[in-house]
Parts: structure tokens; sequence; C-alpha cells
């Protein structure tokens, strides 16, 4: 008898953490997403907030060291978005983004956004503010020229097949 207590008592207790978690933590940092995550000084990117607390009221916004404190606007559902100007004084580097909506407070993603100098490296083949170097011109002027030649061989090749099939 003693272990079906037990049992029914770890299973309310579960029952109740479970059903009090999804709302606990639906306002955390995690409610706040930066698109495109990068970004550099005088750049323009959208700040979301996925939490109703911020859909409703006037006094709902994002700030950060990076852009101005800038006003939420509600987008749909849960959702909250403001589009922000990255400050031309932004300091390189990691900055993190602050929401505050109303009575629910203020919660704070960090490193949420990061700004670069220069152009936006965008993966294998990104910009950059430098430009191309000799090195790199050569290279793909080297790469050009090899695929003419090859080119050039393969017609002559099939050019010559189609007349010795003839004869």
């Amino acid at each position: 008898m003693r272990t079906s207590r037990a049992l029914a008592v770890t299973a309310a207790a579960g029952a109740i953490i479970g059903l009090a978690a999804p709302s606990a933590s639906a306002w955390d940092g995690s409610a706040i997403t930066v698109s495109p995550t990068t970004s550099q000084r005088g750049g323009t990117v959208t700040v979301t907030v996925d939490a109703h607390e911020c859909t409703r009221g006037n006094n709902n916004h994002v700030s950060s060291s990076a852009f101005p404190r800038t006003r939420l606007r509600p987008s749909g559902g849960n959702m909250a978005t403001a589009t922000v100007k990255i400050s031309r004084k932004a300091h390189i580097g990691a900055h993190s983004v602050t929401a505050t909506c109303g009575a629910a407070g203020s919660v704070t993603r960090e490193a949420a956004l990061t700004v670069i100098h220069g152009g936006v490296r965008g993966g294998v083949g990104g910009s950059s503010s430098m430009g191309a170097t000799s090195t790199d011109v050569a290279i793909g002027g080297s790469l050009v020229g090899a695929a003419a030649i090859g080119g050039g061989v393969f017609w002559l090749r099939r050019r010559g097949e189609t007349r010795t099939g003839r004869a």
C-alpha cells in the first residue's frame, strides 16, 4: 500500500511540474531571434520575439549596445518584430539583445548579434571588403585558361572522329 501511495504522489508531482514547465520556460532568452545574426555597422537586422507578452501594449521594445531602443510591433500569433539599424559606432564583436515587454519584464539573449568589420562573410565565397588578391586572380585566370584549352582539344578530337567515321 505504501508503494502505491508513493507512486501516486510522485506521478502527481511530475504532472504538476510538467504542466508548469512550458509556461515558465516561454519567456527566456530563446524567445529572441535575430536575422541575420551577423551584420556590419550601418546594416539592418530584424529582431523577432516569440512571446505573447510582447504583442500587447505600447511599451514593448528591444535594445542593445549595437542599436538604439526600438519599438516592437505585433506580427501575428505570439510574434513581435522590430527592424533595427546597427549603429555606426557599434563595437566589433558579439552583442546581447534585450526585449522588454510590459508587465512581463525584460529578457536578454546573450551574443544574439555579431557586428563585423567590412562585408558579411557568407560562408564559402562570401563577400569581403578587401576584394580579390592577385593570387585569387591568378588562380581564377589559370582555371579559365585550362578550361578553354581543354574545351578546344575536346572539340578538335570530336571533329577528327567525325571525319574518320565518314571515310
